[in-house]
């Protein structure tokens, strides 16, 4: 059997940088065979200049809005975005799936290997069948009054067979998920939750002050934004308490949650989300929040606090590229005094187990086929090689 063998001046194995005198095997497929020290590694060693790291994880992207890049200016703020984005999806299909297949040769070329991604439609099925890219498939699910909770949860369910036809086991590469707190009534996340075999969701949580101020006061920016869509919230109660701790009792303790954004997250926030006991995944979107509101979460709170951090990319309507390199490097120019092993450690490992394909993703271990990226020193660039 061939083999391929790597050695670069430094090796990231998904969880920290090894010793410089090993020699990463893997077989022709990409299946990681062994780590071992040069020396008994043997002749036809590749040895090449920057760091060696597992392929990407990408835990929160949507795809099906790749055809709004350019669409939608920056700079508008979270309410002004969605009213763009309710306005102006509806596309040709043809525009729409050139759009989607560019997008994802533009994951593949940046390193990209898994997906957490959002579906609110079936558009992305004919080029997820393609096998190029591994996804998790999130069934998203809006609707702001209790009358249409049953509507929406079964437009859902038929969104989820529809995507079943891709999968041997389904309910391991899909999942119902809500939107966003200030788009769901308790009724339809109840039915969310509930959904047999719902093992791992995911909500945008807290992406703007707005957000917040609605959960609080029931004032801000969505008082306008539901008035302009014309749907009545007289029935919404404001708590008092910030969104998160207005919601996440929901959620059971048995499911695991990724959480989206957290720009408008605070200390206190945090302390709620770590006693509630739920399993949660901090999924952070630079690009994406600078896109639209001009602010980055406050990373180093998250790892004061030692929240398992990840990173997603978001749309193509609310982000200039879909690389998770460009939200690492980010992230490097807001806070270069995270170390480089860290920022990769969220963007392997740490992603593939939020979305449960660490038994094949995410680091150099034998058996798993994580795929295989060369960044410089520097992370301002990389190249793949498997």
């Amino acid at each position: 059997m061939a083999y391929k063998k790597f050695k670069a001046d430094r090796i990231f194995d998904g969880y920290r940088f090894l010793d410089e005198s090993v020699v990463l095997i893997t077989k022709e497929d990409g299946t990681i065979e062994e780590i071992i020290i040069a020396t008994e590694a043997g002749d036809d060693i590749q040895k090449l200049p920057g760091i060696l790291s597992p392929g990407l994880i990408n835990c929160h992207c949507h795809l099906e809005l790749s055809h709004l890049k350019g669409l939608i200016p920056e700079g508008t703020g979270l309410v002004t975005f969605l009213t763009q984005v309710m306005t102006q999806r509806a596309q040709s299909r043809e525009v729409m799936m050139q759009a989607i297949e560019k997008a994802e040769d533009e994951m593949i070329a940046n390193g990209i290997v898994a997906v957490g991604d959002i579906c609110n439609t079936p558009m992305t099925l004919v080029q997820k069948s393609k096998g190029r890219l591994w996804y998790h498939n999130f069934i998203e699910l809006a609707g702001a009054v209790p009358e249409v909770a049953e509507k929406r949860f079964k437009g859902g369910v038929e969104l989820f067979s529809a995507f079943a036809q891709l999968y041997s086991i389904p309910i391991e590469s899909i999942s119902l998920v809500p939107h966003a707190p200030y788009s769901i009534t308790d009724e339809l996340l109840k039915k969310i939750v509930s959904f047999p075999g719902n093992h791992l969701l995911t909500i945008h949580n807290q992406e703007s002050a707005a957000e917040n101020e609605w959960s609080r006061h029931k004032t801000g920016d969505f008082v306008e934004f539901y008035k302009t869509m014309g749907v009545d919230v007289s029935h919404f109660i404001s708590t008092g308490k910030s969104s998160l701790q207005s919601y996440l009792q929901n959620f059971l303790k048995n499911q695991s949650l990724i959480l989206t954004h957290n720009v408008e997250t605070s200390e206190d926030d945090l302390a709620f989300a770590k006693a509630s006991g739920i399993p949660l995944t901090w999924c952070l979107c630079p690009g994406a929040n600078r896109f639209i509101s001009g602010q980055l979460p406050a990373v180093d709170r998250f790892m004061k606090n030692e929240c398992v951090t990840v990173l997603g990319t978001d749309s193509l309507a609310s982000n200039h590229h879909l690389s998770i390199l460009a939200e690492l490097q980010m992230i490097r120019d807001a806070y270069p005094a995270i170390a480089i092993d860290q920022l990769l450690l969220w963007a392997t490992s740490n992603g593939a187990k939020a979305l449960q394909m660490d038994k094949l993703l995410g680091s150099f271990e034998t058996g798993k086929r994580p795929g295989v990226i060369l960044f410089d020193h520097e992370l301002s660039k990389l190249s793949r090689l498997l």
